[in-house]
């Protein structure tokens, strides 16, 4: 190693054997129990929201029912698959943040688009007459 290179933290040059801010130990093990659960309660959601597509609630509360249920779904999956519930709270705020942010820059793109939407609609009348 040349006088200018620093050892990396953890190498045994380093004599430094843990890295600091990093776990040694495994991951965690999720029981499959709860792995089987929680995919039942997934494949429960998905025929919910199948079935209710076959109800006629309108347009408006067909979509907000079958995005609530993607919502819930998405939730499940971020919280167990991807072992959120068992991570840093910091982790959990970072992911809640972003989804605050993608759902205010959504909900200003839909409200951009009723604001226009009169305009678009006249124009395409005046293109097909």
């Amino acid at each position: 190693m040349s006088e200018h290179q620093q050892p990396r933290s953890g190498s045994p040059e380093s004599g430094n054997e843990k890295r600091e801010g990093h776990h040694d130990e495994i991951a965690h093990v999720t029981p499959v129990r709860l792995l089987f659960t929680i995919w039942g309660a997934l494949m429960v959601l998905t025929v919910v929201t199948v079935a209710v597509t076959m109800v006629d609630l309108g347009a408006q509360a067909n979509l907000l029912i079958a995005m609530a249920i993607a919502t819930i779904k998405a939730g499940l999956v971020v919280t167990y698959f991807m072992h959120l519930r068992w991570d840093r709270p910091f982790h959990t705020l970072v992911f809640l943040g972003s989804l605050l942010f993608v759902s205010l820059f959504i909900s200003m793109t839909l409200l951009d688009k009723a604001e226009y939407e009169g305009d678009i609609e006249e124009m395409y009348l005046k293109k097909a007459q």
